[in-house]
């Protein structure tokens, strides 16, 4: 199990990273490119998964359509993702995208009528508080975006992983909905093995076809996929090499993910909601070059402590 968590862990941190590398701001479809990449890979993981752990294939096509508001949550929140990561700093947008935790348990008490216990609404004010101090002392890096973007445009840049901790949390909440117990679940057919394969499943089979329905798009388009041409610059020439990396360790990284969740572990929360924000951190830095204000490092570790208070609890 552990051994399917560290590696979960540091497939979505060095993910994030060929993410940043290989969406170019000056591509005008780059962010749509990386879903075709990461659609393709995703089919052919869930197809061999299809096959492979137990999942009820007569009842698959009706899961498949049951599932479908949960992987579209998912789905247009990264998209959103590789377009905000194409002129935002991964330093900055990682830890907001992953404070969607914050909002799952809100959602819970709304809905599910769940109470809100103390520690959670503490990891909650940590976030939030996080969040707010991020922003505000990101002045430097609001300034050069605005310069080199243009107001619209960074204004719409930073709303990106805004709107991806949103989706996701929807998708989250959506999901345990969905997987939490056998017995109140909408999927039909399935048992304690296979209902997180099954959805799964339909979640990457979903992503695959809107892949293809995307690079059906860019090839009417006249864009350039996945071979090189000659006359490209070598970014983009390099930025298909990143994306089919950021594809590769995205798949390894919700694979081994699953399988550890399939071992009934309440710690992998913890662990993938604060440590794939620790290595993505620690990567940019190291690889990207990429560098807060110490004060801007205080407030990510205060959000990173609200994360793990809402994982623990």
């Amino acid at each position: 199990m552990w051994v399917f968590l560290v590696v979960s862990t540091l497939a979505w941190g060095i993910a994030e990273i060929f993410y940043k590398k290989g969406n170019l701001a000056h591509e005008k479809y780059s962010h749509l490119k990386t879903t075709v990449y990461v659609g393709l890979f995703m089919g052919v993981y869930a197809t061999i998964i299809l096959f492979t752990q137990g999942v009820d294939l007569k009842a698959f096509p009706l899961n498949f359509v049951r599932y479908l508001p949960v992987a579209a949550c998912y789905i247009l929140s990264m998209i959103l993702s590789y377009f905000g990561v194409r002129f935002l700093e991964e330093s900055i947008a990682d830890p907001i995208e992953n404070t969607s935790c914050a909002i799952v348990p809100i959602l819970c008490a709304i809905f599910l009528k769940q109470t809100l216990k103390l520690p959670v609404i503490i990891g909650i004010l940590l976030v939030a508080i996080g969040l707010i101090c991020v922003g505000i002392f990101d002045k430097k890096g609001k300034n050069d975006r605005t310069a080199k973007l243009g107001k619209k445009l960074a204004i719409i840049a930073i709303a990106m992983p805004f709107c991806y901790m949103l989706l996701d949390a929807v998708g989250t909440f959506l999901d345990i909905y969905y997987t939490e117990s056998v017995e109140n679940t909408f999927l039909v057919n399935v048992t304690e093995a296979n209902i997180e394969h099954t959805a799964n499943c339909a979640y990457e089979l979903t992503f695959f076809l809107v892949a293809v329905g995307i690079a059906i798009f860019l090839k009417a388009k006249g864009e350039n996929i996945f071979v090189p041409k000659k006359d490209e610059e070598k970014t983009t020439k390099e930025s298909k090499i990143y994306k089919a990396l950021a594809a590769l360790f995205e798949t390894v990284g919700q694979a081994t993910y699953l399988f550890a969740l399939s071992e009934g572990t309440g710690v992998a929360a913890v662990i993938m909601g604060s440590g794939t924000v620790i290595v993505s951190l620690i990567l940019s830095r190291i690889f990207l070059k990429e560098k807060l204000s110490i004060i801007q490092y205080v407030f990510v570790a205060i959000i990173l402590s609200g994360i793990i208070v809402l994982s623990v609890v």
